[in-house]
C-alpha cells in the first residue's frame, strides 16, 4: 500500500468534533447516507484511484484516538468528558463505508448510524485529494512545491503589509480552513507553521485538530450544513428545522462555539428564524455562500433592526476566498462588525495544478431526503427533486 493519508483520527475539522458531540447525546439512533461529489473536472477519471482509495480505506479503519489525542480534547472544555469516553472506544467500521469506480465517476458511499458515518467526511475528501496528487505527480514528473512556495511568499508579504495601513476598529484575522482539500498533508503542515511563525498577528487558528494540537495552534470551527439539515428529518415541522437545531446548540453548549452557519434555506429564510433570543445568544454568523458584501449588510440590518449593536458580533467569511478577497471584505466591514476569514484551497492547494473542488455531503437521513438551498449557484445538494421543490416552496425560496 502507499504511504497512508490519514494516520491519525485527529486529523479531521473541529466542526466534526462539535457536531458528533450533539449529535451523540440528542440522535444516537439516527441513520444516515453520505455521498462523494466531485464538482468539477479531473486531470483524469477519479474512478481509476478505486483501489488505492480502498486500501486508505482499510488503513484508516484501524486506527483509534491515542492517549496523546484523547489528553488533547479533553482540554478543550465545550467536549464533554462522556463525549471522550466515546472516542476512547471508537473505531470506524469498514462494512460503512464503499468506494467504487462507475465508468470512471468515483462513487463513495457512506451509510449507516450517524453518530459513526459522520466522521468519514474529511478523512475522505483528504484520501482522495492527496492520492490524486501523487498521481498526478507521478505522471508529469513536476513537484509543484517550490511554485507554492512562491504563491504563499506572496500570500505573507501581502498580510504584513497590513500593519501599514490605517488602523481598523476590528484587526484581521485569518483562519486556515484548508484541510478538506488540501495539496497534502505535509503542504498543509509546511503552510500551517509559515503562517504561525511569520504573520502571528494576522493568524490566529486552524480547522485541523491533529495541526491545533501539534503546533499550538488554537483550533477553529463549530457547525457545518450537515448539522441543520439532519433536523429536516427529526420530527419537527420542516418550517421549524431551523430553530429546532440553534435551539439543540444553544442547550448543547450553553455559551460555547456560538458562530452560526445561515445558508442552508439562504440567507433571507435563515434571518426570518434567527430573532431576538438567538441573535442575543449567537455570538455571530457565518457565510458561505452567496454574495459577501450583500450577505453582510444584511447581517448587520438584522442585528440594528433587533436594537444589539453589530459591534459585539463577529461575521465570519468562508466561501472560496483568498487573501486579497478577505482584506477587501474586512476594509468594508471592520468598522462595524468584528469579522474572521476561513481561507482553505487558496493556502493548502495552489501551487499551479488545479485544485478539485470535491465534497462529502449529507444526503438522506432517517430514510428521507434532505436538501441545502445555495445563495449559490452550482451548490445546491439533493438528490431528491421532489423534496428540493417542497423545502423551496416552504421557505419562499428559488431553487439554484
Amino acid at each position: 500500500m502507499n504511504t497512508p493519508v490519514i494516520d491519525s483520527l485527529l486529523e479531521t475539522d473541529l466542526y466534526k468534533l462539535t457536531m458528533w458531540q450533539p449529535m451523540l447525546h440528542h440522535y444516537p439512533s439516527a441513520q444516515a447516507e453520505y455521498r462523494f461529489v466531485c464538482r468539477n473536472q479531473s486531470v483524469f477519471p477519479l474512478g481509476e484511484l478505486v483501489a488505492q482509495i480502498n486500501e486508505q480505506l482499510d488503513a484508516l479503519c484501524s486506527l483509534n484516538f491515542t492517549a496523546a489525542e484523547l489528553r488533547y480534547l479533553s482540554g478543550l472544555r465545550f467536549l464533554k468528558p462522556d463525549f471522550i469516553d466515546y472516542l476512547h472506544l471508537f473505531r470506524f467500521q469498514r462494512r460503512f463505508i464503499e468506494a467504487s469506480n462507475r465508468d470512471g465517476t468515483l462513487e463513495i458511499v457512506a451509510s449507516g448510524p450517524i453518530i459513526h458515518v459522520m466522521g468519514f467526511e474529511i478523512h475522505v475528501l483528504a484520501i482522495v485529494n492527496e492520492l490524486y496528487f501523487r498521481e498526478l505527480e507521478r505522471r508529469t514528473g513536476v513537484d509543484p512545491t517550490a511554485e507554492g512556495d512562491v504563491r504563499l511568499d506572496r500570500r505573507i508579504a501581502r498580510l504584513r503589509a497590513l500593519a501599514n495601513e490605517t488602523p481598523r476598529r476590528f484587526p484581521f484575522e485569518l483562519f486556515e480552513f484548508g484541510l478538506r482539500r488540501r495539496y497534502s498533508g505535509r503542504w498543509h503542515r509546511h503552510v500551517a507553521r509559515r503562517l504561525r511563525d511569520e504573520v502571528p498577528e494576522c493568524f490566529k487558528g486552524t480547522s485541523c485538530l491533529k495541526l491545533a494540537m501539534d503546533l499550538g495552534i488554537t483550533p477553529i470551527g463549530t457547525m457545518a450544513h450537515e448539522w441543520l439539515q439532519l433536523h429536516q428529518a427529526t420530527g419537527v415541522r420542516l418550517s421549524h428545522f431551523q430553530k429546532a437545531a440553534l435551539e439543540t446548540w444553544v442547550q448543547e453548549y450553553r455559551g460555547d462555539l456560538g458562530i452560526a452557519l445561515t445558508d442552508v434555506v439562504g440567507m433571507d429564510a435563515f434571518l426570518r428564524d434567527f430573532d431576538l433570543y438567538f441573535a442575543k445568544l449567537f455570538d455571530g454568523l457565518r457565510h458561505d455562500s452567496g454574495d459577501p458584501v450583500e450577505w453582510g449588510e444584511k447581517a448587520l440590518r438584522h442585528y440594528r433592526a433587533l436594537r444589539i449593536d453589530p459591534a459585539s458580533k463577529r461575521l465570519v467569511f468562508s466561501d472560496g476566498l483568498d487573501i486579497d478577497r478577505a482584506i477587501d471584505l474586512w476594509r468594508h466591514f471592520a468598522d462595524r462588525a468584528m469579522t474572521g476569514f476561513g481561507i482553505g484551497t487558496r493556502l493548502t492547494n495552489d501551487l499551479g495544478p488545479k485544485a478539485l473542488n470535491i465534497v462529502m455531503k449529507l444526503t438522506r437521513c432517517n430514510g428521507t431526503p434532505v436538501a441545502k438551498l445555495s445563495d449559490s449557484p452550482g451548490k445546491t445538494l439533493c438528490d431528491d427533486e421532489g423534496f428540493l421543490r417542497y423545502l423551496a416552496q416552504v421557505f419562499g425560496q428559488a431553487v439554484m
